[in-house]
């Protein structure tokens, strides 16, 4: 119907609108890519007309919905230590398009509110990830994904326990001032912690 639409009154209000309502409904059927492509199309054609920042949005929740299944639970085995989380991050780069190109619309100040969740959500990745390399002894490995979060993601949740699983790491290979500098720097900032991950 929105198709017969937009071929009945070509640049109308209404078949603009039409694109958008078929992106959504994509959306909601799980269709991501094509309603991406959609969206995509969308931007491209109207680059600045007044509904395209919330193209440039529902871009970001599609990303978001597709990539939830993927991390909402701990990695144990190597696939999952591996998996592709291309479609967070680009939630993120389309939430980052958003409020760069249309700072001040309504939909830029919602982009920065998911923008904090897909930080957290990105670093608890690559603790997920840490945790794995520690557990297979891959020490070095697991030490640079720590380090990649404090750098990275400054500031998360994920934090504390990437130095605590770096100072284990160390410790494991006899890099014991190197640990004991690391749990110095956790016990300072976070002297609350307790570590919360499993190394079964």
């Amino acid at each position: 119907m929105f198709e017969q639409l937009q071929a009945a009154y070509p640049g109308s209000k209404y078949a603009l609108q039409s694109k958008l309502e078929i992106a959504y409904r994509l959306y909601k059927n799980k269709d991501y890519d094509v309603a991406t492509s959609h969206l995509n199309d969308y931007i491209k054609i109207y680059p600045k007309h007044f509904s395209t920042p919330y193209a440039y949005y529902l871009r970001g929740v599609i990303s978001e919905d597709k990539s939830r299944s993927i991390l909402d639970k701990y990695f144990t085995d190597s696939d999952s230590a591996q998996r592709d989380v291309r479609s967070v991050r680009n939630a993120f780069n389309y939430y980052m398009a958003l409020i760069d190109k249309f700072p001040d619309t309504k939909y830029a100040k919602k982009a920065r509110t998911r923008l904090i969740i897909l930080r957290n959500t990105l670093a608890r990745h690559e603790l997920f990830v840490a945790i794995y390399y520690t557990k297979k002894g891959a020490n070095i490995a697991a030490i640079n994904r720590t380090k990649f979060i404090i750098e990275k993601y400054p500031n998360t949740p994920s934090v504390p326990a990437a130095l605590h699983l770096m100072a284990r790491n160390y410790s494991t290979i006899n890099m014991d001032k190197l640990a004991k500098d690391v749990r110095r720097v956790l016990k300072k900032s976070y002297p609350l912690y307790e570590p919360h991950y499993n190394l079964g």
